[in-house]
Parts: C-alpha cells; structure tokens; sequence
C-alpha cells in the first residue's frame, strides 16, 4: 500500500527570497520618510503631519504583506484560471481612465477619496500571467506565425495601445520590455522577434509623424503642452543646462543631489535636495535621495543588494517544474528588473527621464501592493520548485513498497 503521508503536498517557500522582499519593502517604507517629512510637514495639504506619506507607505505595505501570504500559499498553476477574471477587470479599467481626468498630464488615476488607484500596474502583472499560460499551452506550436506568435503579439498591442492611450510611455515600455523577455524565454522564433522589433519601431514612428501632421493641422493647447512636455524631457536628456528653470530643472537637480552624496553620502536624513529643490523626490527621484544620504559606497550595496534580490528570483522561478511557472516567475522579475533600471537610469541622465517608480522603494500604494502580491506568486513557484518531480516521487514510492514487500517477505520466511 502506498504511505501517502509520506509524500508532501506542498513545499516550503524560499525563504532568502521572501526575507529579501521584507527588507526591500521595509528600505523603502525608511526611504519614503527620509524623502517626504520635510516637505508634508510644511503643507496644509498633507495636514503638516511629516509622517503623511510613510502611514500611507506603512498601511499599503500591511495590505501587500497579507496579499503576499494569500498569493504564496495558492499553488502556481490555479493562476492559470484565477487570472482570467482579473485581466478582463484589468481591460475594462484602461478602457475606463482615460475618462477620469487628467493628474500632471496622464490620465492613469482612479481617485477613491484620498487614494490613487493605477491600474496599468494591475495590467502589467495580469498580462504576464495571460502570455505565460497562452504560450506554455500552445508548446511547440508557439514558434509558428500563424498559429503562435501572433496571437500573442495582438494581446501585447492591445494592452500597449491601452497604456498609451493615458498615455504612459514609461508604463508602456516597460510592458513591451517585459512581455519580449516572456516571448524570448517561450522560445519565440529570432526572426519573428526581430521582424516585431522592426514592426514596433516603423509603427511608432508612423504614428508619432501622423500626430505631428495632426497637430499642425488642428493646433490645441493641451496637444501643444502634452507635445512640449515630451520634447522637454528628450532636451533635459540632451542638455538639461540649456533650459535649468524649466525642462532640465527635475534632472539638474537629481544630479546634484547624487554629486553632493560623494563618496561617503550626507547621512541619513542629512540631504538637503530634498528640502523643496527636488521634486517628487519621494517617488520618481528617490534614488537621487538615496545617492545624496548613503554616497556612492551606499550606493553600490543598494544596487548590490537590488541586483542580488532580482538574481534570486529569477533563480527560484527557472528551478520551476513546469514552462507556466518559469516564464510567470521570469515575466515578474523582468518586470521589476526593467522598471528598476528604467527609473534609475533616467534619474541618473543614462536615459531620458520617463516618471515611473522604482520597486518596491518609491512612494506609491499601487505599485507597492501588486508587486507584494506578484512576489507571493514568485514564492508559491519556489514552494512547488522545492518538491521532487513527479517522476521522482512515483519512483521514490515504488523504492518504499518494494522494501517494504522484500523485508516482510523474508521475516515471513524466517518465522
């Protein structure tokens, strides 16, 4: 008979992995009030309470951390089912924002009383676990054209053309950025990925001309800002010197607060960027206030520390047993991996500058409460990662009965 107690049904969850997302979380809860007492201390719109932001950040994090728990003891593969539901939620809310009114020039905001909702960040995560099942189904039949990539690519579109339509190029990047690490990891044809790269670029150039002409030929002063605000940032990147009041303001400032860091850093709670010189230094530009207080030694342990915690759970979701889970677990870490070096990069004059968060780090209760939920699911990879396959556990049972048979047989025979 088989000893069913002796096979487990579930595993433990890695727990490197879940330590390190605690203390990210934990950074990012100091760092946001590093960043932000000095300036709600001083406004009546954030009822001078220094720790505005930080209850917030705090509160989120307790959400998250109870959205984690639940995520990681739900095995992987019911995502396959749980997620549809939530990407058609996900659809209809970015059909929906557009209309909500417009926040620093984005429509990407449901207001519900003082909290911001975004939901391009719930659409990230949902749209990861749709390419991951869609292409772990279709197997071998992926790498057809017909049959296989495109139905994949239209998602990625549609998605896309949603996130643009707030519009949100940093969102939107990020999105295609990750869904082309999904698609490679599938085992996508090169050409067809390259014949996409071509598309993406020949169809955003189309468009961004058409809009141009368009505009020319019917001139409004919110197309004409929303063009002037897109341009300003490209000639902050260029040279931010030329217009220091204006364009290249956010970025001049970033740059100094990272210089003034130097070596060893200012302190913690020592910067002075942040005290009004530096906007949205809480949330888009956080980095620069970890570069000013911690230094470049600070720094290097911080993006140390970053690329360890990225490596780990890219480590955990490759040691997966099946293709959903491996590009799930790939598609959330690429995902923060390239949100991270977007906002760094462009905080730091690598890359044009294109407002979005850094990880689990930046002010922001969206964010912060799905990437907590998405790690729940990296983490319910790594329990089923740490069971034996089923081959593995079938062979160890058989191994078992058939010691079990030979020992009583012989005690039988020596009775």
């Amino acid at each position: 008979m088989r000893d069913n107690k002796e096979e487990p049904r579930r595993g433990t969850p890695d727990f490197q992995l879940l330590i390190l997302t605690l203390l990210m979380v934990g950074f990012g809860i100091v760092m946001v009030f590093s960043s932000s007492s000095s300036v709600a201390q001083v406004s009546e719109k954030f009822n001078y309470d220094p720790m505005y932001f930080t209850k917030r950040q705090i509160a989120f994090g307790a959400v998250g951390l109870i959205g984690m728990f639940i995520s990681m003891n739900i095995p992987y593969e019911k995502y396959k089912k749980l997620f549809v539901p939530i990407f058609i939620l996900a659809i209809i809310l970015l059909m929906i924002v557009p209309f909500s009114g417009s926040i620093n020039g984005a429509s990407s905001w449901f207001k519900v009383g003082t909290l911001g909702i975004q939901p391009t960040e719930l659409a990230k995560i949902t749209t990861i676990m749709y390419l991951s099942a869609l292409i772990s189904k279709k197997g071998e039949r992926f790498r057809d054209l017909r049959t296989g990539y495109i139905p994949v690519m239209v998602i990625v579109g549609f998605v896309a053309g949603l996130i643009m339509l707030q519009p949100d190029l940093g969102s939107c990047l990020i999105l295609v950025a990750t869904a082309g690490l999904i698609i490679f990891a599938g085992g996508a044809n090169l050409k067809h990925i390259m014949g996409s790269i071509a598309l993406l670029i020949l169809g955003a150039s189309i468009v961004m001309g058409v809009g141009a002409l368009w505009d020319k030929i019917n001139p409004s002063e919110s197309a004409a800002a929303e063009n002037n605000y897109k341009m300003g940032r490209i000639q902050a990147y260029i040279d931010p010197w030329e217009d220091p009041q204006h364009t290249g303001y956010n970025l001049i400032q970033s740059m100094t607060a990272i210089g003034h860091g130097g070596f060893a850093g200012t302190g913690f709670g020592q910067g002075i960027q942040k005290l009004h010189y530096l906007p949205n230094a809480y949330n888009d530009f956080i980095f620069s206030v970890i570069g000013e207080e911690f230094g470049f030694i600070g720094t290097i342990i911080f993006l140390i520390f970053y690329i360890y915690f990225i490596w780990r759970g890219l480590l955990v979701s490759l040691r997966s047993h099946s293709t959903f889970g491996t590009l799930m677990g790939v598609g959330i870490m690429g995902l923060i991996a390239i949100q991270a070096f977007i906002n760094i990069g462009g905080v730091t004059r690598t890359i044009p500058v294109t407002g979005v968060t850094l990880p689990f780090i930046s002010y922001g209760g969206s964010s912060l409460l799905v990437m907590m939920v998405a790690m729940g699911i990296v983490l319910s990879i790594s329990r089923e990662s740490t069971l034996p396959t089923k081959q593995e556990r079938t062979k160890s049972v058989v191994v078992k009965e058939s010691a079990s048979y030979d020992w009583s047989h012989r005690r039988r025979h020596q009775g």
